[in-house]
């Protein structure tokens, strides 16, 4: 069956992508081969229940904003992830690309029957500006990596996965605060304090719940990396529903903290969700507060 996709430009524009025939497998989830699936994408994956999550951070690009270089972890972090499900594997995923990198790998994207479900901004005035291809698709997982990588092969995006630092950089910040503040333990990446913090209502898609949240990208992400003297830059996405939007515009606002993007990631998500991007560089517990007062107008839970 034809699907029609969208893809979520400055202008909008829709383009219809081949069928997903291509990657229907009858093979169960139980018989997947992870490992192959490892190998196509030069990668191991972070396993989290019955997710595997690949992660195609933006090493090689020097981003910087507002003065801050922007670790990957920040900012710069593409991935994807699969679930297993319907006879094969569901796969989303969120890619970090230069302006001159969309269309390549777009074309090679729809050309292997994946989806291109949103292509939009998440930061202002960075240099060199990113852009970030949301991709989705079914069938089987080998195949569906393939397909990724080929099309990530269109760009710059490094291929082969980097050795981590050893030992990993040090994250001068009150994380003991600001675990207080957010009300959700938070993790260091990178250089970077991550924090996930989970709707109460539960997300589907085709028929799936998107669980777990973080690794399929539904959960709030937050990210605080240190800019010296207890001040941190602070970026992320809130996942809301259509009322709780300007609520949190404001929340954010009063609190000096600007708002980047308002878009979509994903076309027929239930309940429908809007994700919402923002930048300060400030005191970290001060950014911590503000960012808990828009917390506090979603339906996001505390631990």
């Amino acid at each position: 069956m034809k699907r029609t996709i969208h893809a979520l430009i400055a202008l909008g524009a829709c383009i219809l992508a081949p069928a997903f025939g291509s990657f229907v497998s009858p093979a169960r989830a139980q018989s997947v081969d992870w490992q192959k699936v490892d190998e196509t994408l030069g990668r191991k994956a972070a396993v989290s229940d019955d997710v595997h999550r690949y992660g195609f951070p933006r090493t090689d690009l020097p981003v910087t904003l507002d003065g801050v270089t922007i670790k990957p972890a920040l900012a710069l972090g593409g991935w994807v992830a699969f679930k297993p499900g319907h006879g094969g594997a569901m796969v989303m995923g969120d890619l970090v690309l230069l302006e001159t990198e969309i269309n390549p790998v777009m074309a090679k994207m729809i050309a292997s029957g994946l989806e291109i479900t949103a292509v939009h901004n998440h930061l202002l005035r960075a240099s060199p500006a990113t852009f970030y291809m949301h991709v989705a698709g079914n069938g089987d997982p080998v195949k569906l990596a393939s397909a990724i990588h080929d099309a990530l092969a269109e760009s710059k995006t490094p291929l082969t996965a980097a050795a981590p630092s050893s030992p990993p950089p040090a994250v001068d910040l009150d994380t003991a605060k600001l675990d207080q503040i957010i009300g959700v333990k938070g993790q260091a990446n990178g250089g970077v304090y991550q924090f996930n913090v989970k709707r109460r209502d539960p997300i589907m898609q085709d028929g799936m719940p998107l669980t777990p949240v973080g690794p399929m990208g539904v959960a709030i992400g937050i990210n605080f990396q240190p800019t010296g003297g207890g001040k941190a830059a602070i970026t992320g996405d809130f996942v809301l529903t259509g009322d709780e939007v300007n609520p949190v515009i404001l929340a954010l606002r009063t609190h000096g903290i600007e708002v980047t993007a308002l878009h979509s990631h994903m076309l027929d998500e239930q309940p429908r969700l809007f994700f919402m991007h923002f930048w300060a560089n400030d005191d970290a517990v001060k950014l911590a507060e503000g960012l808990r007062a828009a917390l506090d107008k979603t339906a996001s839970t505390k631990s």
